[in-house]
């Protein structure tokens, strides 16, 4: 079953089309990452996913539930963790998830073992600490565990890791990648390693429409084709290796790229070199990252957002 679907949607602010004919879904138990440039159209399609916006056109349905024929029933499958979580600072956690738990009417028979179920899946201690002294990352998972308390059927994750360490952003990715055993999860990011790291399937967001959704084993399988790159010593040898095979392309003053090459392919460049005794500085293989995917098709201008 999907847990999202997004189909033929499209929103314009004015004459500003955002959102043209949008259309993707998200498998049930997964992580679904969701990239873009700033201004792609993403935070406009999570505000659409969770009613804040109405679409212009096509529909949106969470675990079932249609977005705009039943908003209630939908927005209630949903948990939202933005990317600066606002807390009552003065409370501990415990005081501000059991707040949140009568708010959403969460029964006081489950609320306290739910609490202490997920203050421990985020490593948080339920005791006396206020939330204004705690750090970045310690937010950003206490943000998760709020986010889940009502067990959603969909947590949506704007910029989860974004302003923390190495050490907070891996804390944050284990926690989400063992959240998916009980919900399904959108990420988005900027962070592009971290949806390699975590996400069962990517999407880019591009202009206002999906310009690539990829599973993880197809970008995994993009790291079986290298692109190559010869660096040479003299600009002659780079001119003659250049007329023996064409179709390189010059990267340097003194360097030739190959790209998408399998290994029998690099095997034959380097017996042409042989051949031809054509002296090279080295020869660097180059695997190409869910990185080099995305500035292909957006383009070198802009952030990822």
């Amino acid at each position: 079953m999907e847990a999202l679907c997004l189909s033929h949607v499209s929103k314009s602010f004015g004459r500003k089309k955002v959102l043209q004919d949008l259309s993707f879904s998200v498998p049930e138990h997964s992580v679904f990452g969701f990239i873009g440039k700033n201004g792609a159209g993403k935070t406009t399609a999570m505000r659409l996913i969770c009613g804040l916006l109405k679409a212009d056109a096509g529909d949106i349905t969470v675990c079932g539930s249609s977005v705009k024929k039943e908003p209630v029933k939908a927005s209630c499958c949903i948990g939202y963790l933005p990317d600066v979580p606002q807390f009552y600072d003065d409370m501990t956690p415990y005081e501000y998830l059991t707040l949140c738990g009568k708010i959403s009417r969460i029964p006081k028979s489950v609320l306290d073992s739910r609490i202490t179920q997920l203050l421990q899946a985020v490593h948080l201690t339920p005791g006396s600490h206020r939330i204004k002294g705690f750090s970045r990352g310690m937010k950003q998972r206490l943000g998760i565990a709020q986010a889940l308390l009502h067990r959603p059927k969909l947590l949506i994750c704007d910029e989860p890791t974004s302003a923390l360490d190495p050490a907070g952003r891996k804390e944050i990715l284990d926690i989400l990648s063992s959240a998916k055993k009980e919900t399904t999860i959108l990420f988005s990011t900027h962070v592009l390693s971290d949806v390699e790291r975590i996400c069962d399937q990517t999407a880019l967001l591009h202009q206002g429409s999906i310009a690539f959704l990829k599973t993880r084993e197809e970008l995994q399988s993009l790291r079986h084709e290298t692109d190559v790159e010869i660096c040479f010593h003299t600009p002659e040898d780079l001119a003659k290796f250049h007329n023996i095979v064409p179709e390189s392309r010059i990267s340097g003053s003194l360097s030739l790229k190959f790209s998408r090459r399998q290994e029998h392919d690099i095997l034959f460049l380097m017996d042409q070199l042989v051949r031809h005794q054509i002296s090279v500085e080295k020869i660097e293989r180059i695997r190409p990252s869910l990185e080099d995917l995305f500035l292909k098709t957006t383009g070198n201008e802009g952030d990822v957002s």
